[in-house]
């Protein structure tokens, strides 16, 4: 159960300091703006609160009903990032046409894509076996990665485009891609790169700010200068929590986007440890997972979400300090967000109903006794491998053992019976022979290879 114990334990860690620093990161600038300090925060809690809801559901899932409606949720998403770009129903922030007002809230299409494509790409590479081609290893993932950043730039949204990138990324890489796939990846990234900036001025903005913030302080360098300024001041201990001075609206996105800063200035360098370690202990949760499940379309579904996950978290952390251009994704399971929220906790139980369906854990869930509330909470997968469709059991070899239980192949690892061998036919008693080579007449039997004297049986 180690892998179900730290992805539970990292992923409620950062869960819960990102909720304590929502509420102390937001509540200036919610007080300036004649709300309530306690509103951004107390948001942020029914979201958590409805993702641990979404994780409970995502615990329970069957596998293979993942897989069987994987290709008609990518059909709904693709559906969904075209009818954001229409005027009058998505909704524009910040320049950009990317979420769908839903009353209360608002979704982000983008988000959901992103858990879709892990899914459908896992599945689909899953049923194609474990020798593929380049061919079969890229087509269809390619195009539909294709297809969906062409959606996601016209939001415009590049953040969403690199992080699906990841996903994308994470699933050639369990499925076992060769080096000239990744030289043509780099080469049509590098490409694609400088297209877009030439399509956008401002993206060229982002890449000279990285290199030089102090060439525009009060345009575009304005937000990582004033990042740099929250970690300098935090130095090693933090100036305590709620003490931020860049929360008094210095710091533009200071709750969402930036709130590693914001962790840096009041916890300090050890605060900014502490939840970069947690990602590292998410990152080793899940690629235990694919190395120990025996389930194809698990180990790559989980190499997907964990790069995806822990890559998105390098990259806000990354930008924050200064070591990549600013791209605007959040920093997942801290960042305030409700759309990121929710799916991200909807992941994490992904991650833990695969963690369950190893081997070893499911036999070792059956050998324990649990409560009623544990046996509710964490059921015990049925299988470590979850067939896409029911499978009819084979005739029995001839063994003797009836049809459908040794002669059929076994469901999986945990539930596989001993194979049954043939009866042999006993060798006579060495004792009642008159010499070494003959035998009496009542106990001679038909000699076979494999029964004469000097070979082995």
């Amino acid at each position: 159960m180690t892998s179900c114990h730290l992805v539970i334990g990292a992923a409620g860690l950062l869960l819960a300091i990102g909720l304590v620093m929502v509420f102390s990161a937001s509540a200036i600038e919610a007080a300036l703006n004649d709300e309530p300090a306690w509103q951004p925060g107390l948001d942020q809690l029914v979201f958590a609160a409805l993702g641990l809801v979404a994780l409970g559901v995502a615990v329970r899932l069957p596998v293979g009903l993942v897989r069987r409606w994987s290709p008609v949720a990518l059909v709904v998403v693709t559906v969904l990032l075209v009818a954001v770009l229409v005027p009058g129903i998505g909704t524009e922030y910040n320049g950009s046409r990317a979420w769908i007002s839903l009353g209360f809230t608002d979704f982000q299409p983008s988000e959901l894509s992103k858990l879709v494509v892990a899914l459908w790409g896992a599945h689909v590479l899953a049923l194609r076996g474990r020798s593929l081609t380049v061919r079969t290893l890229l087509v269809p993932l390619v195009p539909v990665f294709l297809l969906l950043s062409v959606l996601l730039i016209r939001e415009p949204d590049f953040g969403a485009v690199v992080s699906l990138l990841l996903v994308v990324v994470g699933l050639l890489w369990a499925g076992g891609a060769p080096w000239r796939v990744w030289a043509i990846a780099l080469a049509s990234a590098a490409t694609a790169v400088v297209l877009l900036v030439q399509a956008a001025p401002y993206r060229l903005e982002r890449i000279t700010a990285f290199l030089d913030p102090f060439a525009d302080p009060t345009d575009t360098g304005f937000q990582a200068i004033r990042g740099f300024y929250a970690l300098a001041t935090g130095g090693l201990w933090g100036v305590g929590l709620g003490n931020s001075a860049m929360k008094w609206n210095l710091l533009p996105e200071a709750e969402s986007d930036y709130i590693f800063a914001i962790i840096g200035e009041e916890l300090g360098f050890l605060g900014c440890l502490v939840v970069v370690t947690l990602y590292a202990v998410l990152a080793y949760a899940g690629f235990r997972i694919a190395r120990r499940t025996a389930d194809r379309f698990v180990q790559l579904a989980s190499v997907a979400i964990t790069v995806w996950l822990v890559g998105q978290a390098a990259m806000n952390m990354g930008y924050v300090v200064g070591l990549l251009p600013v791209t605007g994704v959040t920093l997942p399971l801290v960042s305030a967000g409700g759309t990121s929220l929710v799916l991200t906790l909807f992941i994490v139980g992904i991650l833990i109903r695969f963690a369950r369906s190893e081997p070893e854990a499911i036999e070792h869930a059956r050998r324990t006794e649990r409560g009623r509330l544990a046996r509710w909470l964490l059921p015990v997968p049925e299988h470590a491998v979850d067939p896409v469709r029911p499978r009819r059991p084979r005739p029995g070899r001839g063994d003797g053992a009836p049809a459908g239980r040794a002669g059929a192949l076994p469901r999986h690892p945990v539930d596989a019976h001993p194979v049954r061998r043939p009866a042999e036919v006993p060798r006579p008693d060495r004792r009642t022979t008159a010499s070494p080579g003959r035998r009496p007449e009542r106990d001679r039997v038909p000699a076979r290879p494999a029964d004469r004297p000097g070979r082995s049986r």
